[in-house]
């Protein structure tokens, strides 16, 4: 048994006021992942924000008082926290360069480095095996709570065909789970299912069998309801991208390559002949795909429309400024919360506008947002340039080599990856605390077991 965790039963019950780390971390959480049920409830606007102070309070309470005696984990937490830094100060540049205001600054690098900050409360936590096992339950909990009200939403007040959902969505756009009227809601509430499905079922071995199967099936079938298609897309790359990374154990690797060709080949069949999914039909068409395809004019106008407000070489490097292209400051958040931000000193280019306009224009543009021009990984390099995306990488990389400890937690970091290929989802509070989270809670019960 790991000496630390003897003694961290007193240091994880010691308190900031009267809330301990735990639960602290857990408050910070929730303030992300139930904002729009608030909204529901006739909270103001602002709930929205709170997040941006609960979780870096949160972290730093933590790490304030963090008396933790593992090498190890304090090593971890000071090789993420130098690498946030790094990104932190590289925000800061580009901001000078570019004239953007210090809200921008603020807001961004919160967004893109929350879930960061979450991991890394809690792995600075020396939690014991009770506290681990309560802390698991409350986020694990939430998940659960998103699942039952989809389900609710589903079938009870069916308001994917009652025309009388919050926002007068309809068909599966309107089964959103705790992500109440929020445009892309369906697809973060279809990933929460599908990735607290995926999780129990690996994870909660001391579950029958078929509970944890059954518990798989639910998650994953929300895909089908809400038609987050694009999440099939995103879990299934992410194993085919494991696969290829656990090349070395040639049975490990074998096991995966079949069991995606597997589905591969049952997916293609389902399209055809699986009521739900023939919306998958509208993706296979290779016309759209081309140079001069519809799909990739939009998907890259983005970056063409940034490329064109380049004015200095160090662009290149250091972007457009935060905020100033196509992540979800500068794609709605900016305008959308103008009266709140705007006195605050916020900044604004034009790119957003113009590449709204486009999607306008295109015939495609009103359809999946696996098209959509804005986009994780487009957006760090077009506001923060090259080396912006150099540190964001390399705080990915702290995170997968340090405190991913096996091949759950570095699944979930690789469909945060292909998510940052389709939308925003990088920048989706709710949806990346929860996979911090999972992260985090991976980590933390190997060490408690003293497995890792």
């Amino acid at each position: 048994m790991n000496p630390d965790i003897t003694t961290s039963r007193k240091a994880a019950k010691k308190t900031f006021g009267y809330i301990s780390s735990s639960n602290l971390v857990i408050i910070a959480y929730a303030t992300a992942f139930f904002p729009r049920v608030l909204m529901m409830l006739k909270f103001p606007s602002a709930v929205n924000f709170l997040h941006f102070a609960a979780v870096p309070f949160a972290c730093a309470a933590v790490l304030i008082k963090a008396k933790s005696k593992d090498k190890k984990q304090l090593a971890n937490s000071m090789a993420l926290l130098g690498s946030l830094w790094l990104l932190l100060t590289i925000s800061f540049a580009s901001a000078l360069l570019n004239d953007v205001g210090i809200i921008n600054v603020i807001l961004s690098f919160l967004m893109w480095t929350e879930p960061f900050l979450l991991i890394l409360a809690i792995v600075s936590i020396p939690m014991s095996l009770e506290v681990f096992a309560q802390f698991r339950r409350w986020i694990l909990g939430f998940a659960f709570f998103n699942v039952g009200f989809s389900l609710i939403q589903k079938f009870i007040l069916k308001w994917d065909t009652c025309g009388c959902s919050p926002g007068g969505w309809g068909d599966g756009d309107a089964i959103k789970g705790v992500f109440i009227n929020q445009g892309s809601g369906h697809v973060v509430s279809a990933s929460v299912c599908a990735t607290v499905g995926i999780y129990f079922y690996i994870n909660a071995k001391d579950r029958p069998m078929w509970q944890r199967i059954l518990v798989l099936l639910v998650g994953i079938s929300n895909i089908i309801w809400s038609q987050a298609n694009q999440v099939v897309v995103v879990m299934a790359g992410g194993f085919a991208i494991l696969s290829l990374v656990n090349m070395k154990d040639l049975v490990k690797a074998l096991s995966y390559l079949i069991g995606f060709i597997v589905f591969g080949i049952v997916f293609a069949w389902a399209i055809y002949n699986v009521p739900g999914l023939e919306t998958f039909q509208t993706w296979i068409r290779p016309e759209i795909y081309g140079p001069e395809g519809e799909a990739t004019k939009l998907k890259f106008s983005g970056i063409r429309f940034t490329l064109e407000h380049f004015h200095s070489p160090l662009n290149w490097w250091l972007g457009l400024g935060p905020g100033h292209t196509v992540d979800r400051l500068g794609g709605w958040m900016l305008k959308d919360f103008s009266d709140l931000l705007n006195p605050l000193g916020a900044t604004r280019s034009p790119i957003g506008e113009q590449v709204w306009s486009f999607m306008g224009s295109s015939w495609l543009g009103g359809g999946s947002s696996f098209f959509a021009p804005f986009f994780g990984w487009a957006a760090i390099w077009g506001d923060l340039g090259f080396l912006g995306l150099g540190a964001y990488l390399y705080v990915c990389w702290i995170t997968w080599s340090r405190i991913c400890p096996d091949d759950l937690s570095k699944y979930l970091m690789l469909t945060v990856a292909i998510n940052g290929l389709i939308f925003t989802q990088m920048q989706e509070p709710g949806y990346m605390l929860f996979i911090a989270s999972l992260i985090g809670l991976r980590w933390q019960e190997l060490r408690v077991l003293n497995v890792g």
